[in-house]
């Protein structure tokens, strides 16, 4: 917007001349200010509080992916130099049947454990949505898991409490079950870790919690006025208005469930056992690199799961399109 130049007088019913308008830069959208011109100095001092997080980019991060994709093409041991293989590594993978064995482990463990842990966090997020006192401390007691969830003495407890007469094996006892201890149970090693990964649901729980938050009670309101109970409104308002946190929470668990390591490791002893119950991805990922020193062949491993991972993501986000509402969206 323009205001007219105060040594200049206004005539009525004539246009004033553009050269005595003065601009009004507060209102001016700023998509049509010009734009401001960085001097060399101001270039320079944002690279160089960029320069700590470039530095740790690729020297941490694209340098290390970079050499393992080349070590996937390689015979490589840590102490001979590399020597190329081609695709031998792979085709390898393909055909050991413990490799097999670790997807199949790992596959179990995602498409249970995400959703038992998704649907855990959300019920305790639906829970601590109500208005009652000591809210604060609940969301602490529940969240405080997830601080600690994925460490080595969390795994170490959990291992002993799985163990032969440990104190899940006791309680069993008393209501006349006899499975043992589930740690050296192959039927039951599995199970026992998707508890240990349900347990920490502390993450996705605040985030459910923010975005029920988030959701208008008035359309809660409308709906018992046309009679809707509480499943009826669970699945017609709660569900569709929380299926953006739905879909960012799935997308970041089955990712972090790719990538579950300490946990098999300690439980397991490093072996991925009893029979192989354990083996994780990342596991055997481990044993086949530091173990049996064959680092091409788990650079090829990682680059596998790279690509699995990109996948899935990527097809998350295309099916996304019909079952995530925005609001605003008029699909």
């Amino acid at each position: 917007m323009a205001s007219i130049d105060p040594g200049v007088v206004a005539t009525p019913g004539q246009p004033v001349p553009a050269q005595h308008l003065q601009r009004n830069d507060a209102e001016t959208p700023l998509l049509n200010r010009p734009k401001r011109k960085y001097s060399r100095s101001d270039t320079r001092a944002g690279y160089a509080f960029l320069s700590p997080w470039i530095i740790g980019f690729v020297g941490l991060t694209a340098f290390p992916m970079l050499a393992s994709l080349y070590l996937a093409f390689t015979d490589y041991n840590l102490f001979t130099a590399p020597q190329w293989v081609g695709l031998d590594n792979f085709v390898d993978l393909f055909n050991d049947p413990r490799f097999i064995q670790s997807a199949q482990v790992t596959a179990g463990y995602v498409l249970l454990g995400t959703p038992i842990k998704l649907a855990s966090a959300l019920a305790v997020a639906m829970l601590l949505n109500m208005k009652h006192r000591g809210q604060g401390a609940y969301r602490s007691i529940f969240y405080a898991p997830s601080l600690i969830g994925a460490s080595v003495s969390i795994a170490i407890v959990w291992k002993v409490m799985f163990t032969d007469d440990g104190i899940v094996d006791r309680i069993q006892r008393v209501f006349g079950i006899d499975l043992g201890g589930w740690v050296g149970n192959p039927a039951m090693s599995l199970p026992m870790l998707i508890l240990l990964g349900v347990w920490g649901f502390g993450a996705p729980m605040v985030i459910f919690l923010a975005g029920l938050k988030q959701i208008p009670a008035e359309l809660y309101e409308a709906a018992e006025c046309d009679g809707a109970g509480p499943v009826r409104k669970f699945f017609a308002i709660t569900v569709p208005m929380l299926s953006p946190v739905v879909f960012f929470n799935l997308l970041l668990e089955t990712i972090a469930a790719f990538q579950v390591f300490s946990s098999a490791y300690i439980i397991s002893g490093g072996t991925g056992g009893p029979a192989g119950s354990t083996m994780f991805y990342t596991l055997y990922l481990y044993l086949r690199g530091f173990q049996d020193f064959r680092m091409g062949y788990a650079s090829a491993m990682a680059w596998v799961l790279v690509i699995v991972v990109a996948l899935i993501t990527a097809l998350m986000f295309r099916t996304s399109k019909g079952w995530v509402h925005y609001t605003g969206d008029e699909r």
